[in-house]
């Protein structure tokens, strides 16, 4: 197991804490409406199907994964939330569908 992998795992993050964190990300990109529209296009989504699926774990994801694959945006986010980038690490970790970083 990498050492990226370990870090990330090293610290239990409880599922309410991962969902808590992909919310604070979903509400950061509702209020830029540039970056909710690059959600729906580069996902496939629809703001119905993200409203519908707000709550749900493979959306919440699917969130984290659009932020983490964006430095700048993950970063923004982070300074925005009081968050480290290696804690929106650690929830998407503990979400459905996460990527095994070896």
């Amino acid at each position: 197991m990498s050492r990226l992998r370990n870090e990330i795992h090293s610290e239990r993050i409880p599922a309410p804490d991962a969902e808590s964190t992909a919310i604070a990300a979903l509400g950061y990109l509702a209020a830029r409406p540039d970056l909710l529209e690059r959600l729906f296009t580069l996902s496939g989504m629809s703001p119905g199907d993200l409203a519908a699926g707000a709550g749900d774990p493979d959306t919440l994801g699917a969130i984290l994964d659009f932020v983490l694959a964006d430095e700048p945006v993950l970063l923004a986010f982070c300074e925005d939330a009081g968050l480290a980038p290696e804690a929106v690490m650690r929830a998407r970790a503990r979400l459905p569908g996460a990527p095994v970083w070896e």
